[in-house]
């Protein structure tokens, strides 16, 4: 059964439009990292509860993709950022989210927000930039829900500090799929 579905995948994901799959950006690092892409259609239901290895976050395509193996297994669309998207982040309070390759560091079930999950930000190399200008590089990005006890639709527009905002659904399954050290590539 899971090899068939895994060849519907494939199939599905072969006939996705080459010119969409050209906008793209191949990753910055890692051989490794290069054979992953962003689909265009979501992956099956049946094979979100195998455990992500890999999450790639495409910022103007507001796309989260975790993938297992190399191969994906749930897209979340719609994400939401901090209030100044467009651009690495690079001080705190620039109200922009990092981009780059971090990990998922540690998870957060009492958060202000409807769970959430750490992302490594900043790392040596925003630090070190931040320091150039007597500035702090700020901290504390993550993954998660809408704010806590808050009952309504999704918040609208991008609303977070610098973190990627989901919905209470899509940040509880992220929260059973993604174990803690999970990569995760964050794209312009």
């Amino acid at each position: 059964m899971e090899r068939a579905l895994a060849f519907l995948l494939l199939v599905t994901l072969a006939g996705c439009s080459s010119s969409a799959n050209q906008s793209v950006r191949a990753p910055v690092t890692e051989p490794r990292v290069a054979a992953r892409s962003i689909p265009d259609s979501p992956p099956t239901q049946s094979m979100a509860q195998v455990l992500a290895d890999y999450l790639i976050v495409d910022k103007s395509e507001r796309l989260l993709i975790a993938y297992n193996n190399g191969q994906p297994i749930r897209a979340y669309r719609g994400l939401k950022f901090g209030d100044a998207p467009a651009g690495h982040k690079r001080f705190e309070g620039d109200e922009r989210t990092p981009e780059g390759i971090y990990t998922i560091d540690t998870r957060n079930p009492q958060s202000r927000f409807h769970l959430s999950l750490r992302i490594s930000y900043p790392n040596r190399q925003d630090r070190a930039f931040a320091a150039q200008f007597g500035r702090s590089a700020g901290g504390d990005i993550f993954l998660h829900g809408q704010p806590t006890g808050y009952r309504g639709p999704p918040l609208k527009g991008d609303w977070t500090d610098g973190c990627i905002a989901l919905t209470n659904e899509e940040i509880e399954e992220l929260w059973r799929i993604v174990p803690d050290g999970t990569p995760i590539e964050i794209r312009p």
